[in-house]
């Protein structure tokens, strides 16, 4: 029997206004791979990963995520889906000032009522931030910000990790020390990763890359 896919796209478009932003997008995701996205600035990346997380909608095709269709699920379905099986590193952090960097971490598991102070640590040491624990956002880098991002979307053993830009951050040390994590994180659990770059470098690393441009001409060729 054929494994179902971890993430189903297809047909997928998106316009604000008059002005579209991408159409015609198939895509998926194998339960086990890092898949690189690249495209240039402005080009619709970020965009398409909100949509696929089910925080915006499409305006045409259709998103499965583990059997699911994202499209016939209300909000709160669409929120109790992505707590459970979703990991987000967003761009701009989000993480929280009020909030140290365990506290941070942990989030996760404490919205699925599963604390666990032993992963939390695990995962600290896993972005070399434990030394930085009692932290506030505040006083760190932009570097260390972003480490705690990641760290945060893969404390609860994710299904499906969408990652945006996590090295744009990070020295070229500490890129290939998340890169491994976070191909360590998929093949060890079987989860899928899509990670949006602009860094051929870190494509490389990837299982698969694709560029957004070229899903969208194929899209539109006869």
């Amino acid at each position: 029997m054929t494994e179902l896919p971890l993430l189903l796209a297809r047909g997928i478009a998106k316009s604000y206004g008059a002005t579209p932003v991408f159409a015609g997008i198939d895509l998926l995701l194998r339960r086990g791979e890092l898949v690189a996205l690249l495209g240039e600035s402005g080009s619709g990346k970020s965009t398409l990963l909100n949509c696929l997380a089910g925080l915006d909608e499409v305006d045409a095709g259709s998103i499965q995520l583990l059997g699911q269709n994202l499209g016939s699920m209300n909000e709160g379905e669409r929120a109790r889906l992505r707590r459970t099986q979703l990991g987000f590193v967003f761009q701009a952090f989000h993480v929280l000032p009020y909030l140290n960097v365990r506290d941070n971490v942990a989030l996760p598991l404490l919205l699925l009522q599963r604390p666990d102070a032993a992963r939390v640590q695990e995962m600290l040491e896993a972005v070399s931030l434990g030394h930085l624990a009692e932290r506030l956002p505040r006083q760190l880098s932009g570097g260390q910000l972003q480490r705690v991002a990641i760290a945060r979307a893969l404390v609860h053993k994710p299904a499906l990790v969408l990652a945006d830009e996590p090295t744009g951050n990070l020295d070229s040390r500490s890129a290939s020390a998340v890169l491994d994590l976070l191909l360590d994180q998929v093949h060890a659990q079987g989860a899928a990763c899509l990670l949006v770059t602009h860094s051929e470098r870190a494509a490389e690393r990837a299982d698969r890359c694709l560029r957004l441009e070229d899903l969208m001409m194929s899209a539109a060729s006869p």
